[in-house]
């Protein structure tokens, strides 16, 4: 993860490498420089109860790598293969790019990046599955 930059608010936690950070009272930059830091927003985490549609699981399972729940190797076909049933589903030029991404970023081992590019595909899917329950 050479070069992330998180840019925390205030009492904003983070997981890094398993220890949880939690930010003072004012907003900080911090500049990671440890290449394949494992790191996660917490904020932004997904519970596991949460992981009950298709991009929420597959979101789930590549924040199990940064969470250092699951190791690269473990997760990488079951990602890879995930990633595929979405674009199955997601047709649309704008989630083709996202899952592009995903992917190109998991066969470098850029976790952080990948669930970056799946994440992006969360409000598609929301509206989507609202539609359809309407």
């Amino acid at each position: 993860m050479t070069g992330l930059v998180l840019k925390l608010g205030p009492r904003e936690r983070v997981l890094i490498n398993g220890a949880v950070v939690e930010n003072g009272d004012r907003r900080s930059r911090l500049s990671i420089v440890t290449p394949d830091a494992k790191i996660l927003r917490l904020r932004d985490a997904i519970h596991p109860e949460e992981a009950n549609t298709p991009v929420r699981s597959v979101c789930y399972a590549a924040q199990l790598v940064l969470s250092g729940d699951c190791s690269p190797q473990e997760a990488r076909q079951q990602l890879l293969r995930r990633i595929e049933e979405l674009s199955q589903v997601l047709r649309d030029p704008d989630s083709r790019a996202h899952l592009t991404h995903a992917t190109e970023a998991l066969l470098a081992n850029d976790h952080y990046r990948c669930l970056k590019s799946l994440r992006a595909l969360l409000p598609r899917e929301d509206r989507l599955l609202a539609h359809r329950s309407s």
